[in-house]
């Protein structure tokens, strides 16, 4: 027995001398990181004395194979600190964010090496490798391992082929079905009330992040494989997909970092909306002079050249529906127009359709200091590159909205790059539709000003999907990411029951108040409007009201805020603030504190819900009033209803 107990004890005193444990505090102490090294990587991240997830089986799998003894054998582990302001480019959400981490980077004996970052908002890591050859990697491991009792919110997909356009789930995380594919960002809702956001932040030439379910309680990451063969028949919009792929993920040079895996803590929605670890964690700035990047409202002809009316000419893609809508841009200071899909060919974007002088119309939005912007199909872009850019740059485009990627394997993140540097080597800004979530893309590149990756308003043209519901989670997720081209104030306002999906002539669900809202509470700097110009110019009131709300923000507060069910949210431009609230399907009246308002006295322009709004959603009315900072506003918001003001100090 003696034997045996002495043998026991050898082996646990081996286990845990081989076992490598290091610590990590956030700056303000609040949240801690165990760190523990032996056959693999694990972190258990603390809140408190509460364990707020576990990770597991952190490591890279490449090609290169030196010694598998030394894989776990820590050469030197280097602690830093930073505290700084960071500036951003563009303020889409404020002018300065407190960039404050503690670090730990451990090498490995085999050149291969772990950065942890632990901000006040959460937890980041990332894996680097330093090697003379090229690496092919194989897979990138980790398991996310959570409480039965934690809930989740998240967007699915059958295949990598994905626009990231599905409606978000909500499951218990040990009832979500087994092998379920989840793209980021997916939201942790813990029984304790706590958020934990996961996501990435900093990728380049290699591929996103998933998780897939792969046991109770229990999500493991995987990432698009290398594409193999592509689709090449078909519709234009659905080329280029992946059919079959390779057996690994990417190759890579041998030395360089990966992206940042975030696991950021919430402890309520408000944290939610002012977390920035995406944007600080990914690359600079890679553009000497951001001074020609302008922020702006967008009008585009998709849906509203069809609704033109109470003109003399036809309307439709030709050049004097272009000059109408410059026109309607240049009387109400927006920036930019948008030729949608249609202007060209989509296979051909060197030729204009007939009766579209792109020649005529750019010289003439010139005159009007109006921005021209076109779609384009990605794969056509690509086939058409230089003499695309150049004409373009010839004709005077400012800007492209490059649409239908669908994938975000390593060869579709590297066109992302290779688009967004090329658009600003010919001054030209982007927003990219059918895409993947944002990962930090814009801090490097500021000319890629927003992206699509959700339902947004072209939804309604054929479901129900882009309801106030919706809505009221996409600040709290995808919003988390970064700006997102979701397309807000359309005219056209249906109650629930009177909703009905029409492709050419969408209605947007809740009232008017509410379609308005949006326009502050969804980030975006630039902004489109949905509607044609001829509905704009029928709403004056309303149209008046939105062209003097910015698309960039000094300061973002989220007041109040349940996650599905309401929000009531503020922005500040200046001496400005700008504040708006929405509901779900749910009558609601929200006494709205003003605290956050420098002493003094302010007046307030709103659109609120008109007192019949409920069943008839376009009824709103302009509310006026002075009051003094500190004071208590009382809103009702009818059923999908709304409220949008802009607040101004009285001198």
């Amino acid at each position: 027995m003696k034997k045996i107990s002495l043998l026991i004890i050898l082996l646990f005193i081996s286990f845990f001398t081989y076992a490598q444990k290091y610590g990590l505090s956030s700056p303000d102490g609040k949240l801690t990181a165990g760190i523990e090294i032996d056959n693999s990587i694990y972190v258990a991240l603390l809140k408190g004395r509460s364990t707020v997830i576990k990770l597991g089986n952190i490591s890279l799998e490449t090609s290169f194979v030196k010694n598998r003894n030394d894989e776990y054998k820590v050469q030197k582990a280097i602690r830093n600190s930073v505290n700084e302001v960071v500036k951003p480019g563009i303020r889409e959400k404020a002018a300065n964010l407190t960039n404050s981490y503690n670090e730990l980077e451990i090498r490995f004996r085999n050149n291969h090496s772990i950065t942890f970052r632990l901000f006040n908002e959460g937890l980041a890591y990332r894996l680097s490798t330093s090697s003379r050859d090229s690496l092919t990697i194989i897979r990138e491991n980790l398991d996310l391992y959570f409480e039965a009792s934690d809930s989740v919110r998240f967007q699915s997909s059958k295949t990598f082929n994905s626009a990231y356009e599905t409606p978000y789930e909500h499951e218990r995380i040990t009832e979500i079905e087994n092998g379920k594919l989840c793209n980021l960002p997916l939201l942790v809702e813990k029984r304790s009330g706590l958020f934990v956001m996961i996501t990435e932040a900093d990728l380049y030439n290699y591929p996103g992040l998933w998780l897939k379910v792969t046991g109770q309680a229990k999500l493991t990451a995987v990432n698009p494989s290398m594409p193999k063969t592509l689709t090449s028949a078909g519709s234009e919009y659905n080329r280029n997909q992946v059919v079959e792929t390779y057996s690994y993920i990417a190759r890579a040079e041998g030395t360089r970092t990966y992206p940042w895996r975030i696991f950021a803590v919430a402890d309520d929605e408000k944290d939610l909306i002012s977390n920035n670890m995406v944007y600080l964690l990914a690359s600079p700035c890679a553009i000497n002079d951001i001074s020609w990047i302008k922020p702006g409202v967008v009008m585009f002809d998709w849906w509203a050249k069809h609704n033109i009316y109470g003109v003399d000419f036809k309307a439709g893609i030709n050049t004097e529906t272009a000059k109408y809508f410059i026109d309607f841009c240049a009387e109400h200071g927006f920036r930019y127009f948008l030729f949608d899909d249609g202007w060209s060919p989509r296979n051909d974007l060197l030729t204009p359709v007939p009766g579209l002088d792109m020649v005529e119309v750019t010289s003439y939005a010139r005159e009007k200091e109006v921005d021209v912007m076109l779609w384009v199909i990605w794969h056509t872009l690509q086939k058409q590159w230089n003499e695309a850019f150049d004409l373009f740059e010839k004709w005077g485009i400012k800007g492209i909205k490059v649409d239908f990627m669908n994938r975000d394997d390593q060869p579709m993140v590297r066109f992302y790059e290779a688009v967004a540097r090329e658009a600003a080597a010919r001054k030209m800004v982007v927003d990219f539709h059918g895409a993947y979530k944002p990962c930090g893309l814009r801090r490097k590149y500021p000319n890629v000003l927003t992206r699509e990756a959700l339902i947004e308003f072209e939804y309604n043209g054929w479901t129900d999907h882009d309801n106030p519901v919706h809505h009221n989670l996409l600040p709290y997720i995808r919003m988390f990411t970064g700006p997102m081209d979701y397309i807000p104030a359309t005219m056209r306002n249906s109650t629930k029951g009177n909703f009905r999906p029409i492709g050419d002539y969408p209605m947007g669900q809740g009232t008017r108040a509410h379609s308005m809202a949006l326009f502050v509470i969804l980030n975006s700097p630039m902004t489109m409007l949905p509607d044609s110009p001829s509905d704009y110019y029928r709403e004056k009131k309303c149209t008046d009201f939105l062209s003097k709300i910015p698309v960039e923000w000094d300061d973002t507060r989220l007041l109040k805020g349940k996650i599905s069910r309401y929000t009531v949210l503020v922005r500040r431009s200046g001496y400005d603030w700008y504040a708006g609230a929405i509901t779900d399907w749910t009558e609601r009246t929200i006494d709205l504190e003003t605290s956050f308002l420098e002493p003094g006295r302010y007046r307030l322009e709103a659109i609120e819900d008109g007192i019949n709004a409920n069943t008839r959603a376009e009824d709103y009315k302009v509310g006026e009033m002075e009051f003094q900072a500190g004071e208590v506003l009382n809103l009702r918001l009818a059923s999908g209803g709304g409220w949008v003001a802009r607040i101004t100090p009285v001198r």
